[in-house]
């Protein structure tokens, strides 16, 4: 896969490779429980910041920075491999061999859940809590397990969609809405709509914000699977049904990131969901065949935007740490509106204070800003839960035969509830 001239979207890091195997036992605890995270809180000096590859140089000046004003308390920085499967299972192997080494890490927002459960992270509350006050409120949510924050919201991410701006003047608003502008592809002899429906983590995505944009839910607010309900039924049928008539094109079920931006990007799309990061591309790249025909709206759901999964990493503090007063303060550094800032403009990540989606020299270098907090206010996280390995896997298989036709969309949603009760989020 060609590497844009930046990070690729924070999103899409946690999404090109995690399949994850089964999330590695042992470690234990309780989450907020007392022991570990009752140690520390007091302590200061040296700590080890552990996140992925840091391809676009946004974490170095950062550090290096932090380092400048904090001899004494410096920050050692440990780069992982760019392959979100790998990253986790360090931090895993680390956090159950208590690492003390590991003081703050970089979560995926779908590890959170995970994590927290099994006692790992340092709840930030009373001594060691933060101000999410200016922040967006599914960033926030995306740290937060069972009514407490465990990991700051760092960087967020949130779907767009693309169209061509010169064969549709105004964006549809509704996924019906959408659906009737698909005889404007076929008068073009082009395709119609596209988002990432091949059987990996972009699927769990799309089908996912599918779902949730027709009013249903993968899983209740107990974490239960909610999936045989009339609006999971319309929300998968929507997908099922495009592919069905053509309006998603036969290849679109092959379709990763990539594949679907080069589509789009190569005239071969009206509509295109897909991350931020396809903007600079599309814009940019010489190839574009859409580089002045680039229309950006929120994706469409049953009567205005949609839910976007929320993509997203945040940082947290180990319970091991040893050195947590120099952490929190790490992670407020690391959060600050001045390092919001050099996220977007250094890495095209998107901030996660509000104030910065109308700050006028940020959406001068990004014009998306405004339609990505559209995007990032309606966005839902991907389902919270610490069986999300097994709960993914359930949502890719069944949703991919519900999309070509290979099972009825009730057995989809059907299967897929069993599937994730057996894996131990519906007790």
């Amino acid at each position: 896969m060609k590497t844009p001239k930046f990070l690729l979207p924070v999103a899409t890091a946690g999404i090109l490779a995690l399949t994850l195997s089964a999330c590695g036992g042992g470690g234990g605890g309780t989450p907020a429980g007392g022991g570990d995270a009752a140690a520390g809180l007091d302590g200061r000096g040296p700590i080890t910041y552990v996140q992925g590859k840091d391809n676009s140089n946004v974490v170095r000046p950062l550090v290096a920075k932090w380092n400048a004003a904090h001899p004494n308390e410096k920050v050692t920085f440990k780069e992982q491999t760019d392959q979100a499967d790998q990253q986790h299972d360090d931090i895993v192997q680390h956090f159950q061999a208590k690492d003390a080494g590991y003081d703050v890490v970089d979560v995926d927002v779908v590890w959170t859940a995970e994590f927290a459960a099994k006692g790992w992270l340092q709840p930030l509350k009373d001594k060691m809590a933060i101000d999410t006050s200016a922040m967006l409120k599914p960033t926030v949510d995306s740290g937060t397990y069972k009514g407490t924050l465990y990991a700051a919201p760092q960087t967020s991410d949130g779907a767009l969609l693309y169209y061509r701006k010169d064969l549709v003047p105004t964006p549809p608003k509704t996924w019906d809405e959408m659906m009737s502008m698909c005889s404007i592809a076929k008068k073009n002899n082009i395709g119609c709509y596209a988002g990432q429906f091949t059987k990996y983590e972009g699927l769990t995505v799309n089908a996912s914000e599918a779902i949730n944009s027709a009013g249903g839910s993968v899983l209740d607010k107990d974490g239960k699977p909610s999936l045989n309900t009339p609006e999971a039924k319309a929300g998968l049928e929507n997908l099922a049904k495009a592919y069905a008539d053509g309006n998603i094109p036969r290849e679109g079920i092959t379709f990763q990131e990539e594949l679907s931006r080069q589509a789009f990007q190569s005239g071969k799309l009206l509509f295109l969901r897909n991350w931020p990061y396809v903007y600079n591309l599309a814009t940019t790249e010489g190839s574009s065949a859409v580089k002045d025909k680039l229309g950006i709206a929120p994706i469409p759901g049953a009567s205005g935007p949609g839910a976007s999964s929320l993509g997203g990493h945040n940082l947290a503090v180990s319970v091991y740490s040893k050195n947590k007063a120099t952490a929190l303060d790490f992670l407020k550094f690391m959060t600050s509106e001045e390092s919001e800032k050099f996220y977007a403009t250094q890495g095209s990540l998107a901030p996660v204070l509000g104030s910065l989606y109308t700050d006028k020299e940020l959406v001068a270098k990004l014009p998306y800003l405004p339609v990505l907090k559209t995007s990032i206010e309606n966005a839902v996280p991907r389902p919270v839960t610490p069986f999300y390995p097994a709960v993914t896997k359930a949502i890719q298989e069944n949703a991919y035969s519900a999309i070509k036709g290979e099972k009825p969309v009730d057995t989809a949603l059907s299967d897929m509830q069993k599937s994730i009760e057996s894996a131990g989020a519906g007790s």
